[in-house]
Parts: C-alpha cells; sequence; structure tokens
C-alpha cells in the first residue's frame, strides 16, 4: 500500500480528503493517506504550504511532491525540495481563469462600469465598438494564458500573446522575445497578464513598458503580483495614461489596508479570486499523476526548478 502525506493546513486536508479518497480509488489507487507517517517511509507527498516552507529534507524515498496549487514560485525556492515537483494544473482552474478574464475584459471592453456606478441621470448614448475592433494583449501563454486567448479570440477579440518561447495558438498572433514584447504592449487595448513569477518577469510592466501602452489602456493581472512595478503603475493611473487596472494579485496577500490600491479611482481590487483550486476535480489529477509515475511514466505538469515554471 502506498503512503500519502498530506502537508497542508488541517482546514485543507479536511476539505480535501474525502475527494482524494474517491480519486484513488477511482483510479485503482491503493494507498493510505495521513499527515504523520514517518517522513523515509512516504511514497508521495500532497503539498499545500500554510505559513512557511515545510523540510522536505526527510522524505528519501518520495517519489514526487505534487502540489495544489498553479503558483510555484514560493515553493521550488524551498531549498529542501529535491524531488520532481508538479504543480497543480486542473480543469476547474482554468475554467475559473478562463471566467474571471473574459467576465473582465467584456466589463471592460463594453464600460460596464459607468453604468454600475452611474448616481444621477445620464442618457449619453454611446454604444461600444465590436469585439472584432478590440484588441486584447496576454502575456504568458502557458496552460492558462492559452486558455484565455482562446476563448477571447472565440469572442471575436483581435487577440496577441506573447511569451518566452515561440508558441503557436489558432486565432491568436504570438510573439516570443524582447522585440515581441514590445510589438505586443503597443497595440494592446486591454492587456492579460499571466505570466509565472520568475526573476526574468518580476515587473514585467514597469515604467518603460508602460509607456509603451495606448494611452487609457486597460490591465488586468490574474497573474503574479511581482509581475508589476506598483509605483510605476500607480504614477501611469495617476497621469491617466492607463485608464484602469483590475488587479486579483498582489505582492503581499492580503493587501494591506493602507495600500494606496484600495482607494484609487482606476484601481478594481479583487481577493486573489480569479482562479481556485477546486478539490472535486484537482484530486483526479493528484491521482492521475500517481498512476502515472507507478506506472513507469513521467508527471504531467513537472516544474522545471532552473526555470521557474
Amino acid at each position: 500500500m502506498l503512503k500519502v502525506q498530506c502537508l497542508a493546513p488541517r482546514r485543507l486536508v479536511a476539505e480535501w480528503t474525502p475527494h482524494l479518497e474517491a480519486a484513488f480509488d477511482e483510479a485503482g489507487i491503493t494507498a493510505s493517506l495521513g499527515t504523520d507517517f514517518a517522513p523515509e517511509t512516504v511514497d508521495y507527498v500532497i503539498y499545500a504550504p500554510g505559513k512557511g516552507a515545510a523540510d522536505l529534507s526527510d522524505y528519501t524515498r518520495t517519489k514526487a511532491v505534487l502540489g495544489l496549487w498553479a503558483g510555484v514560485e514560493s515553493i521550488i525556492a524551498n531549498d529542501t525540495l529535491t524531488q520532481p515537483y508538479a504543480r497543480m494544473v486542473d480543469t476547474g482552474l482554468t475554467e475559473g481563469m478562463v471566467e474571471w478574464v473574459t467576465g473582465h475584459v467584456l466589463r471592460h471592453h463594453l464600460g460596464l462600469d459607468q453604468h454600475i456606478s452611474r448616481t444621477a441621470p445620464d442618457w449619453t448614448h454611446a454604444a461600444p465598438p465590436l469585439a472584432r475592433s478590440r484588441k486584447v494583449a496576454v502575456l504568458g501563454l502557458g496552460e492558462l494564458g492559452a486558455a484565455c486567448a482562446r476563448a477571447l479570440s472565440a469572442l471575436n477579440f483581435v487577440v496577441t500573446g506573447w511569451s518566452r518561447s515561440p508558441k503557436s495558438i489558432p486565432g491568436v498572433a504570438c510573439f516570443h522575445g524582447a522585440a515581441g514584447l514590445d510589438e505586443v504592449l503597443t497595440s494592446a487595448e486591454i492587456l492579460v497578464l499571466l505570466l509565472p513569477s520568475t526573476p526574468d518577469t518580476e515587473n514585467t510592466l514597469n515604467a518603460r513598458t508602460l509607456a509603451l501602452i495606448p494611452e487609457g489602456a486597460v490591465i488586468l493581472n490574474p497573474g503574479r503580483g511581482a509581475l508589476i512595478d506598483d509605483d510605476a503603475l500607480l504614477a501611469a493611473l495617476d497621469a491617466g495614461r492607463i485608464g484602469h487596472a483590475t488587479l486579483d494579485t498582489f505582492r503581499i496577500e492580503p493587501l494591506p489596508e493602507d495600500h494606496p490600491y484600495w482607494s484609487h479611482p482606476r484601481v478594481t481590487v479583487t481577493p486573489h479570486i480569479a482562479s481556485e483550486t477546486r478539490p472535486e476535480t484537482a484530486s483526479r489529477v493528484v491521482a492521475r499523476n500517481i498512476r502515472r509515475v507507478e506506472a513507469g511514466e513521467p508527471l504531467l505538469n513537472e516544474v522545471d526548478k532552473r526555470r521557474g515554471y
């Protein structure tokens, strides 16, 4: 019988356990799920760190560490993580991200805020353009970014995408490299950030790159807080260069109560809700990876620790 250790806050263990057990049964995996096995006896670790990193150095026979979150930056920084690590890529997580991104793109494209926040009569007749006239750019064309780009293209938006390495997505004009990034930014009326957080992507939006974006553009960041130089964005918002920023992720979470984003009239804050891991679907991903490793097959969504994603 396999021993599977859950390294996660107690609340999450209680929430996930019945779903994991059902997924193991469905996959034909005979396993004991626990939280206090001796580390040297554990075959797999299911990992969702709470406060502070777990010491994984004694998990000497562990075949893989299986993450419950899509983000990896704080996890792979753990020097005791020497086992293969798989991040969570789940249909529920992807669907949630697509819904958040398309919802806010449509909100800004249609100019809904002016109607929702109206406090006095105003019958100004100004119809929005059709989606086929609106240029939307997606930075980051991994699993989540590619799904969002395809969904926006299906709605007839003019979609461009950028990634560090070349990608090809039907209906999306794909660019890569430093020159490609500048080209994508210069036409982005709505910009969606879905890059991973790595040393290379930190402050992707800074004073220089923000100046390339068309005046009045909208920025959506459901990716990672470190992708944005906050001071540079606030300056661009104050100057009216950027029309609005809808932000879901931040360098410090929860976002401090005195942070200027909370009170800025051109900023919408959502509390890291764009893409939530759902136990009922994500548990099957965990089970699938265990079954693959036991069959001698490679892990799905294994993280390259050198590249940071």
